[in-house]
């Protein structure tokens, strides 16, 4: 299947492509759905106030071809100048910033290699947030993964220049 096909079978729910193969995923839960929720609504408004590109839950992104390898990133933002006008699709190529919030039934290796693969393929941050822990883990190419939890700030670095939570802050009343 191609990144075109699985597209146009937008209606058949929640799936994402993993080398021409469609992976359909269950709904996720009240604990995410919050996490992605606050999360999201933070960085929304900073990337607006700042005009710094687009953000969105469940943004496709198609990462390779041939075949095609799409992911729906829990949260995905893309810079100004990397956009496209009027692209209907998947956005083509790894996002600046992808997050991904762990469901309890996600095995470690699954994230591992999504986190990978979207290094590989161009996404220059990727933040893991895990509600069993209460961390949420920055992952970038090269670099060896961070973990922040409790009191510590995680910073948008680069990407988000001025973005930054506490990580009790994202957690707080949710788990």
């Amino acid at each position: 299947m191609t990144a075109e096909q699985l597209f146009a079978r937008a209606g058949e729910g929640r799936s994402e492509l993993i080398w021409g193969e469609m992976v359909k995923h269950m709904p996720v839960g009240r604990i995410h759905a919050r996490l992605v929720t606050r999360l999201l609504g933070w960085i929304a408004a900073f990337v607006e106030k700042f005009n710094l590109g687009d953000v969105g839950p469940e943004w496709g992104v198609t990462l390779a071809r041939n075949p095609d390898l799409v992911y729906a990133p829990d949260i995905t933002f893309v810079s100004a100048p990397r956009l496209v006008a009027e692209n209907a699709g998947f956005f083509e190529g790894g996002p600046d910033l992808a997050v991904e919030v762990l469901s309890p039934d996600e095995r470690p290796g699954d994230i591992r290699e999504k986190v990978k693969n979207y290094l590989e393929h161009g996404t220059q941050m990727v933040w893991v947030v895990d509600p069993r822990t209460a961390t949420v883990t920055i992952h970038r190419a090269g670099t060896t993964p961070r973990s922040y939890s409790a009191q510590q700030e995680v910073s948008g670095e680069e990407i988000l220049p001025g973005f930054s939570f506490r990580v009790d802050d994202l957690f707080a009343s949710i788990i």
